[in-house]
C-alpha cells in the first residue's frame, strides 16, 4: 500500500515542483515549436521544407499533446488566409467578437474542422499516408488519452494537472493570444488589407507567431521576423534545422532596399522602381498611413475653435485612416462632408486610392503602370502637401 502511495505521489520521477514547473514548459514549447515550424511554416504556407523524419517527430508529438489533425488546422488557416476578416473567416474577431475568439476560439475551430467544404477546398497537400488515415487521424483522441496515462506514470497524480496544462497551451496562446490578440492589440508594421497585429516584437512564447502583422503581410516566408529589433525563435530552430541538412528554407519576405538618399528624378523611374514598391506595398502603405494620420492632426488642430466641424473630423478619423473602410451610408456622408471641408485630406485619401492601384489592377500592362507611378509621383510633388512631397521622395528610392 505504501508503494502505490508513493507512486501516486509523484510516479517514476519524484520530481519536485520547480522541476515539474521547468519540465511543463519545456513539453508545452515543443508543441509550440511543432505548430508554428511543421503545421504553419511548412504545411499551410509552404515557406520551408522538412525532413521526413522531423515531420513525423511532429505529426506524432501534436498527435500526443492535441489530437489536431494535421488537415483540418492547415485547412482552416489557409481559409482564415483567404477570407481574413470577412464573413467566412474561421476565426476573425471582427466576424465574431473579440470575446468570443478569446475564450472560446476553440469551439470555433472545431466547428470549421466538421465543414467538408473547408477541408476539400483549402486542405490539399497535407499528409496523406497510411498512418494519417488509420491512426492520426481516425483515432485523433487516442493520442492525448496515451499522454494521459505517461503523464500520470511519469509525475503520479500531479501529471494529471501536467497534461491539463498541455491540453489547454495551444488553445490559449494559438486560438487566444494570435487570432484574438493578434488581429486587436499590438502594432503594425504593414498595412495590410486585415486587422493583424505584432503582440510583441520578441517571439518566445509562442515561437515568433507573435508577429502576427508581419506574418500577414507576408504569407509565405518562413521568417516572421522583419525589423532589425524583433526575435522570432522559431525562425532560429528552422536555421538550425537547415544547418544540419534538416530543412529547406523555400520563400523568406523580400528585404527593403532603398537607393542611396536623394531625390530620384520621376523620368528615371524603371521597372525596377515599380517591382520594389509592388514588393514592399504594404511597408508603403504604412507609411503613407502616417502621413495621413499627421494631416488628420494637423487638420483636426485647425478647427477645434470651431466645434461641429471638429467633432465631425474625429468621428471620421478612424474611417479615414482604413482604406476602403466598411462603412454605412450614414458614415460614408460623414465621410464626404469631412473631406469637403478640407482639400488636403481629400488629396491624400484620393491619390492613396490611385497608388493601391499600382498593384491591385490586374490587367495593366508593366509600361501602363510604370507611366501611372510617374504621373502619380509628378502629382505628389507639385500637390503643395509637405509631407505628400516627402513620401513621393522616398517612393523613388525603392527598388528590388
Amino acid at each position: 500500500m505504501n508503494e502505490i502511495l508513493h507512486f501516486l505521489q509523484g510516479g517514476l520521477l519524484h520530481l519536485n515542483a520547480w522541476e515539474l514547473i521547468a519540465v511543463t514548459l519545456v513539453l508545452t514549447h515543443i508543441t509550440i515549436a511543432a505548430v508554428t515550424i511543421f503545421l504553419h511554416r511548412s504545411q499551410a504556407h509552404r515557406g520551408v521544407d522538412l525532413h521526413p523524419a522531423v515531420m513525423h517527430f511532429f505529426r506524432f508529438w501534436l498527435w500526443l499533446t492535441t489530437g489536431m489533425v494535421t488537415k483540418e488546422w492547415v485547412a482552416i488557416h489557409r481559409k482564415h488566409h483567404a477570407k481574413c476578416e470577412r464573413q467566412g473567416d474561421p476565426h476573425s474577431p471582427a466576424v465574431f467578437g473579440l470575446s468570443q475568439v478569446f475564450f472560446r476560439g476553440a469551439e470555433l475551430y472545431r466547428a470549421e474542422a466538421s465543414n467538408p467544404e473547408t477541408l476539400a477546398r483549402f486542405g490539399h497537400g497535407t499528409p496523406d499516408d497510411w498512418l494519417e488515415r488509420r491512426l492520426y487521424t481516425r483515432y485523433s483522441l487516442l493520442g492525448i488519452l496515451i499522454m494521459l496515462t505517461v503523464d500520470l506514470a511519469l509525475f503520479g497524480v500531479i501529471g494529471l494537472t501536467v497534461w491539463a496544462v498541455q491540453m489547454a497551451w495551444i488553445p490559449f496562446w494559438a486560438a487566444g493570444i494570435v487570432n484574438g490578440l493578434g488581429h486587436a492589440w499590438g502594432y503594425r508594421n504593414y498595412a495590410c488589407p486585415d486587422d493583424s497585429t505584432n503582440v510583441s516584437p520578441w517571439g518566445l512564447l509562442i515561437g515568433g507567431e507573435e508577429l502576427h502583422n508581419n506574418h500577414h503581410a507576408y504569407g509565405t516566408s518562413a521568417k516572421f521576423s522583419t525589423k532589425w529589433y524583433e526575435f522570432d525563435l522559431g525562425w532560429t530552430y528552422i536555421r538550425m534545422l537547415q544547418a544540419v541538412g534538416l530543412a529547406r528554407v523555400r520563400r523568406v519576405a523580400p528585404r527593403l532596399r532603398l537607393q542611396p538618399a536623394g531625390a530620384v528624378p520621376i523620368e528615371s523611374l524603371d521597372a525596377a522602381h515599380l517591382q520594389g514598391i509592388i514588393a514592399h506595398r504594404y511597408e508603403v502603405l504604412a507609411r503613407y498611413s502616417r502621413v495621413l494620420k499627421k494631416a488628420v492632426a494637423r487638420e483636426l488642430a485647425s478647427v477645434r475653435r470651431r466645434q461641429g466641424e471638429w467633432r465631425l473630423l474625429r468621428r471620421c478619423r478612424k474611417w479615414l485612416l482604413h482604406e476602403d473602410p466598411d462603412l454605412a451610408p450614414a458614415q460614408r456622408a460623414e465621410v464626404d462632408r469631412a473631406l469637403a471641408m478640407a482639400p488636403a485630406l481629400s488629396t491624400l485619401v484620393q491619390m492613396r486610392g490611385e497608388l493601391t492601384a499600382l498593384w491591385e489592377s490586374s490587367s495593366a500592362s508593366s509600361e501602363q503602370l510604370l507611366a501611372d507611378l510617374r504621373a502619380w509621383c509628378l502629382r505628389a510633388q507639385q500637390s503643395g502637401i509637405e509631407g505628400l512631397e516627402q513620401f513621393s521622395f522616398r517612393l523613388r528610392r525603392y527598388a528590388v
